[in-house]
């Protein structure tokens, strides 16, 4: 009966360590993941068109859009801001082009939390990229 006791108390000081072993990689998979995660949602955005033609910035804070045409190629840029609401279809925000001139071109916009936005960057001479929508 003792022994049968002792053996039971073993066991069950062994389920508690695995459960401490997985609760303790639970955390840390959860600590290591949800900051990536806070950063993709509330963070800066940039979309690159090929062969350094050109590029589309969203800085967060401030809310400022930048279109860049990065190659003295004849050609502008035009980048577009598509916005979502909860009922209709996508509508565009914003339309701003770059090109012939040094730097890029500014465009603030106050993105908010009701609304999904998608960036659209065009080469002026054929070709473009769409970012992922997001909010803020």
């Amino acid at each position: 009966m003792f022994k049968q006791k002792q053996e039971e108390e073993e066991m069950n000081k062994s389920r508690l360590t695995r459960v401490a072993v997985v609760a303790g990689a639970a955390a840390m998979l959860a600590a290591s993941v949800t900051p990536a995660q806070a950063v993709e949602a509330k963070g800066n955005m940039t979309i690159y068109l090929p062969k350094g033609r050109g590029k589309m910035i969203f800085h967060d804070d401030g809310d400022v859009f930048k279109i860049c045409d990065t190659k003295a190629d004849g050609h502008g840029v035009t980048g577009y801001l598509y916005k979502q609401g909860t009922v209709g279809s996508a509508v565009i925000a914003f339309k701003e082009a770059d090109g012939g001139d040094a730097g890029c071109d500014k465009h603030p916009y106050d993105v908010g939390m009701l609304a999904n936005y998608q960036m659209h960057l065009f080469w002026n001479g054929g070709g473009s990229v769409l970012s992922k929508w997001f909010h803020e």
